[in-house]
């Protein structure tokens, strides 16, 4: 509750930097998108990525920025034959600014983008919107749209995608996590999850992320200590409601990242 306060007195004391960059304060060609058409793969699923190119000293946000943040979101409706849409996020940068911590991309991010078709063998039509946040001296929201034609007869596997698919988080039966086991407890306005990994070091500077399986969930900055191969990780999650509530462990989402590596974790247990 404390840090959802916080949160909001901060965004507050920022809304004159943001009016004033929403009117004309920041670069009209401070972002640029563009859509790597990339190809179909064996599985029949398309990979594709966005190039998001920033002026220099420009971030964005990664899929879980942490508080002072602003989560990306895509729109996808304007599309036509496509069943799912899967991401794969290269690893990110960890900040700290005035205290608050954010998980951010400098200057350039490659992100792959993998497309189930709806109709298998056929070409798939992207017409979508992302809303995401930049930032240098200020943060503002930026919107970009973006379409292009993915073809199904392309298998060539695109070198610049493959190279973005190998800087993801790496898998825990990869990393060596062996046992993860979420306790969840509820607290007045939602729920307190505490995750108990069994995993080797990352490395220095270890930070813990965990996400929700519904992005309308607040999720706290999370604190995390280790004992050896053990690592503890403690959060709080709030829902719109303001209320405890029903929470699927094997749908929560856990990366640990250290100067070493990153790792990507699918769900735990009771």
């Amino acid at each position: 509750m404390i840090k959802r306060i916080l949160l909001m007195c901060a965004l507050l004391l920022a809304a004159p930097a943001l009016a004033t960059a929403q009117s004309g304060g920041v670069p009209k060609d401070v972002l640029k998108l563009t859509v790597l058409p990339g190809w179909r793969t064996a599985s029949g699923t398309h990979m594709a990525a966005l190039k998001i190119q920033l002026k220099p000293g420009w971030k964005t946000y990664w899929r879980a920025p942490g508080d002072g943040g602003i989560p990306p979101q895509f729109d996808w409706s304007g599309s036509s034959n496509i069943r799912s849409v899967q991401f794969h996020w290269p690893r990110p940068e960890v900040t700290n600014t005035n205290g608050m911590r954010t998980i951010v991309y400098h200057n350039e991010v490659i992100v792959p983008v993998e497309f189930t078709p709806a109709k298998p063998g056929q070409p798939l039509t992207l017409k979508g919107r992302v809303d995401l946040g930049v930032c240098n001296d200020i943060c503002v929201p930026y919107s970009a749209k973006f379409s292009a034609a993915l073809p199904a007869n392309i298998t060539k596997a695109d070198p610049v995608i493959r190279a973005a698919l190998a800087k993801q988080p790496m898998p825990a039966n990869k990393a060596g996590v062996r046992k993860v086991v979420c306790a969840i407890e509820p607290i007045s306005d939602g729920l307190r999850v505490t995750a108990t990994i069994t995993m080797p070091p990352t490395g220095a500077d270890e930070v813990t992320v965990i996400e929700a399986p519904d992005q309308n969930i607040w999720v706290a900055e999370a604190s995390s200590k280790r004992s050896g191969n053990t690592l503890t990780a403690i959060t709080e999650m709030v829902p719109p409601s303001n209320a405890p509530f029903m929470l699927d462990r094997s749908k929560i989402r856990i990366t640990v990242m250290g100067a070493k590596r990153a790792v990507d974790i699918q769900g735990c247990t009771g």
